[in-house]
C-alpha cells in the first residue's frame, strides 16, 4: 500500500493535532474536577499557566526537533507506505503513554493535588504538541511537490 510523502506528512500532522486536542480536553476536565473539590484554591488556574509555560519549553527544545526529524525521515523513505507516518517505536510509545495517562487520571480521582499534577502534565504535553506543530507549516509538509 504505497502512498505519497505528502499523505504521510498529513497523517503525521493529524495525529499530532489530535493528540494535542485530546490532552487539552482531558487536562481541562481534570481541572474542572479539581475546582469542584476545592473551588477556593488558586492552583486550578495557576496550573494552566504552569502547564503552558512547561509546554512551551518542551515545544521549542524537544517536540519541534522530533517533528522535524520525523518529516526528514519521511522524505528519505524509498517507497512510503501508509503506516510509516511515524516509526513503529513511536506507536508503541504512544500506546504506553495513553495507558499511563488513563491510569494516572483514574488514580487522581478525588485527590486535588494529584488532579492538578496530572492536568499540568496533560496541558504541558498538549501545548508542546500544538506549539511545535508550526514545524509542519514551516517545512511546507502539506505542499504538493
Amino acid at each position: 500500500m504505497i502512498t505519497t510523502f505528502r499523505t504521510l506528512k498529513i497523517l503525521a500532522a493529524i495525529l499530532w493535532y489530535i493528540g494535542g486536542i485530546i490532552l487539552i480536553l482531558k487536562g481541562g476536565s481534570l481541572l474542572i474536577t479539581a475546582d469542584t473539590l476545592k473551588p477556593e484554591q488558586n492552583w486550578t488556574w495557576l496550573s494552566i499557566i504552569i502547564g503552558v509555560l512547561i509546554g512551551g519549553l518542551k515545544a521549542k527544545y524537544i517536540f519541534s526537533k522530533s517533528c522535524k526529524k520525523n518529516l526528514t525521515r519521511i522524505d528519505l523513505l524509498s517507497k512510503p507506505k501508509i503506516w510509516q507516518s511515524f516509526r513503529p517505536g513511536f506507536f508503541l510509545f504512544l500506546t504506553i503513554m495513553i495507558v499511563t495517562g488513563a491510569t494516572l487520571s483514574r488514580v487522581a480521582d478525588n485527590n486535588y493535588i494529584f488532579l492538578i499534577s496530572v492536568a499540568i502534565l496533560d496541558i504541558s504535553i498538549a501545548t508542546a504538541l500544538i506549539g511545535s506543530s508550526y514545524v509542519f507549516w514551516k517545512e511546507k509538509a502539506f505542499s504538493k511537490y
